[in-house]
């Protein structure tokens, strides 16, 4: 199940962008999979909520959208910084 690995990339990408500006949690990783990319959504879905269990994730929720093609890319990251909405 391929989708695992896929998985495990995308935290570390989330991990990585979280480090590097010192932000508190990811709330939603979202992803653009194409229908020809090869990975089976729920699969990956499944895998990510997982896999978000864990710090700095703590229940962070995977929002995967079906897009035409073979792209398989990370659209946004949402994070909670600890502010107060602006």
């Amino acid at each position: 199940m391929h989708e695992m690995s896929v998985a495990l990339e995308v935290c570390r990408i989330a991990e990585t962008k979280v480090g590097r500006h010192n932000l508190d949690q990811v709330v939603t990783i979202a992803l653009d999979v194409g229908t020809e990319s090869g990975i089976e959504a729920a699969n990956l879905d499944f895998c990510l909520g997982v896999l978000l269990k864990a710090p700095p994730f703590a229940s962070a929720k995977p929002v995967i959208e079906i897009v035409p093609g073979d792209v398989l890319a990370v659209r946004y990251l949402e994070v909670d910084d600890g502010r107060p909405n602006n």
